[in-house]
């Protein structure tokens, strides 16, 4: 094989039955915002790994400039290799033309509306807002905001519903939803303070919101954590750099490869859909 400069042809292989040489990494959301989340390089370059000490190649299909939906849904029509699905929103319809093509689908997150007919790895999104929110009513307070995701993924659903479990009694003036960018942050808080002037933390869904929820606070003269407390999401980068340093919640990215790639090889052998939930932890620092 050596001598010849042999390499097998992977349709043949398919056809006989063998598992994939390559595996789509396939986006929901843009570019930008994709190259964007430092956690989502990480994530890819695993992958890329973890895939190629198996001898499977990992490619990365370029949507282009349109809407993301578009882009996807034409880009399913083309594949033939087993995807792995990154951040698909609940009305995406590629996952759907994937499906009916019989394409194996692993979801990095949970698929919201296929949790039964697709395999996916996620986090316990819902105990960690429960954590943050638990942890402020520890500190002592007592009128706690948050700071939503979008309501089409799953993070947004879940920790949502994780601070609603917590909090108890839900006053809908303390909820305002993000989408997980700085200025959003910066923004829904300010529409917090207007709303409810004494509430004395937020919880924002990603560390980025919480970011601008700390520079939001700055310029309405309130002091944190001594006025108000806020707690983030996700343990980036940001998290280790704000003044004070955030409050979060840690999500296990380094493990996300491997049990990708665990679901993705157990469901080309044949095995039914399923779904692995790992478990994050609750990271305290100086602002709460």
């Amino acid at each position: 094989m050596a001598a010849t400069g042999y390499a097998p042809n992977q349709h043949a292989r398919r056809l006989a039955g063998a598992r994939p040489g390559t595996v789509a990494f396939l986006h929901c959301v843009s570019g930008d915002r994709l190259l964007a989340d430092a956690n989502v390089n990480a994530l890819l370059l695993d992958c890329l790994r973890t895939l190629g000490e198996r001898d499977i190649m990992m490619v990365t299909p370029v949507a282009g400039d349109g809407p993301p939906d578009a882009a996807t849904h034409t880009l399913a029509a083309r594949l033939d290799d087993p995807v792995l699905m990154f951040s698909a929103p609940r009305a995406c319809t590629a996952v759907d033309d994937l499906l009916d093509r019989q394409v194996p689908v692993m979801a990095c997150g949970t698929p919201l509306g296929h949790e039964r007919r697709v395999s996916y790895v996620s986090t316990d999104d819902r105990d960690g807002a429960q954590q943050i929110v638990t942890h402020l009513r520890q500190r002592g307070r007592r009128r706690i905001a948050t700071i939503t995701g979008p309501m089409d993924l799953p993070g947004g659903v879940q920790r949502l519903a994780g601070y609603r479990d917590a909090i108890g009694t839900f006053d809908p003036a303390l909820v305002v939803h993000g989408d997980y960018t700085y200025a959003g942050g910066l923004a829904a808080t300010e529409q917090l303070l207007r709303r409810a002037p004494d509430l004395d933390a937020i919880f924002a869904a990603s560390d980025v919101m919480a970011a601008g929820a700390l520079a939001a606070c700055a310029q309405a003269g309130r002091l944190v954590p001594d006025d108000i407390a806020v707690a983030g999401y996700d343990d980036a980068a940001i998290a280790a750099r704000t003044t004070p340093k955030l409050t979060t919640v840690r999500i296990p990215w380094h493990r996300y490869a491997g049990q990708l790639t665990s679901q993705l090889l157990r469901r080309f052998d044949g095995d039914d859909p399923s779904g692995v939930i790992m478990p994050v932890e609750l990271v305290v620092r100086g602002s709460t």
